[in-house]
């Protein structure tokens, strides 16, 4: 990018296993943040053993940890710690993803690390937060998932519980992170005074569910599982055609006018029960056998043709190597080449947020475990040294 980026001269600190606080962490990295992962030097983040695995270097713990240098501390042991306390003295941000109380047992808890740094935003993401009656249960994304409702309202009427394919309790937390610490930035800059921030999994995964905890509220009703369908619109969720499905979504009674005429059948329009939004949602399960009698006649194509000129929103079902390969991705330049540290070229879904016109760019690969040892800790050993002489 020809500008600054905007967290640019933003030292982050970063220990974190696995997903949430190192996506937390990669969006701060991408925003222009110098993030130093903290790794235990047995193995460092257990996401480097995950697959697929690349010449010895894991492609899941790349597509998380770009951007950012990486040192090996043993924090049990006392002289890795105060290696931690010299990190901290001149860091912005701490961010930590493990049980609460495991880093105040270590002696690198808030109010520790405070001493050291008033100005210190330090973010702690966990399953259930820090304080209440959950706090010490551990939770990954499946079980975070099942606990916040996501699982009761993902499936097919009737079917067994299902979680989402992707991660997004992780992901949401990760996102609340950072979103929460390039707010609380501004507020240090003007008071000085840094924070305590309380991410939980749970609380991020029933943020997102905004729609569904408010028809709980309105209706007194638990929202259930409708498949692809939705609650409150009508026609809006997968449909069956003569070689497979597509999308469409006609969420309003223009888009509803130009389904019927796309399938031609004007009649549906004076049909009691296809009125209205809300008539076409209580009714959806008869809307649905109708509209499939009529999709059965043409492929897939030909029908996101057709809705397409249309101007009715549709879209085939793609697999990631079909998206990945889209137009619309390509021209935004979302999809970067990326060097494992290994020398090993690959690729990765970079950042997907534009400035000035401009996409993202990776700016600097993912790091080898304690690949910057001698660069970051070496100067503060000395420092160290020096302190307790």
């Amino acid at each position: 990018m020809s500008q600054q980026l905007p967290l640019t001269g933003v030292r982050v600190i970063e220990v974190c296993n696995v997903a949430a606080g190192p996506f937390s962490g990669m969006l701060l990295a991408d925003m222009g943040a110098d993030v130093i992962k903290v790794e235990n030097p047995d193995g460092g983040d257990t996401l480097r053993s995950w697959p697929p695995i690349t010449q010895g270097y894991s492609e899941n713990f790349a597509s998380l940890n770009r951007g950012k240098r990486s040192v090996t501390l043993n924090l049990k042991a006392s002289a890795d710690l105060a290696l931690l306390i010299e990190l901290v003295r001149d860091a912005d941000v701490l961010i930590e993803n493990n049980r609460p109380g495991v880093m105040e047992r270590l002696g690198a808890g808030y109010d520790a690390m405070s001493k050291v740094n008033s100005r210190l935003l330090y973010c702690s993401i966990s399953a259930y937060g820090q304080a209440g009656p959950r706090k010490n249960e551990g939770g990954f994304d499946l079980t975070i998932q099942a606990m916040s409702g996501l699982m009761s309202v993902t499936g097919e009427p009737g079917g067994a519980p299902v979680k989402c394919g992707v991660p997004v309790s992780d992901f949401a937390a990760g996102l609340y992170g950072a979103f929460s610490i390039a707010a609380a930035l501004r507020a240090v800059a003007s008071s000085g005074q840094g924070m305590h921030i309380d991410v939980s999994m749970l609380g991020a995964t029933l943020g997102i569910a905004a729609l569904q905890s408010s028809e709980y509220f309105g209706s007194g009703k638990d929202p259930r599982p409708l498949g692809s369908a939705h609650p409150r619109n009508a026609p809006y969720q997968v449909f069956r055609c003569k070689n497979g499905y597509f999308g469409m979504a006609a969420g309003n009674n223009a888009l509803w006018r130009s389904v019927c005429d796309v399938v031609g059948r004007p009649d549906l329009l004076e049909d009691e029960r296809f009125v209205s939004p809300s008539s076409r949602a209580a009714n959806q399960d008869a809307l649905l056998g109708i509209l499939e009698e009529e999709f059965r006649r043409a492929d897939i194509a030909a029908w996101l043709h057709r809705f397409s000129q249309a101007g009715v929103p549709c879209a085939p079902i793609n697999s990631y190597s079909q998206v990945l390969q889209d137009p619309q991705v390509a021209y935004m330049g979302w999809v970067q080449p990326l060097e494992l540290p290994n020398g090993v070229q690959t690729k990765t879904f970079g950042p997907p947020i534009r400035f000035s016109s401009q996409t993202l760019p990776v700016r600097h690969r993912p790091p080898a475990l304690g690949e910057h040892n001698a660069q970051v800790l070496e100067p503060l050993r000395a420092a160290v040294r020096r302190a307790s002489a």
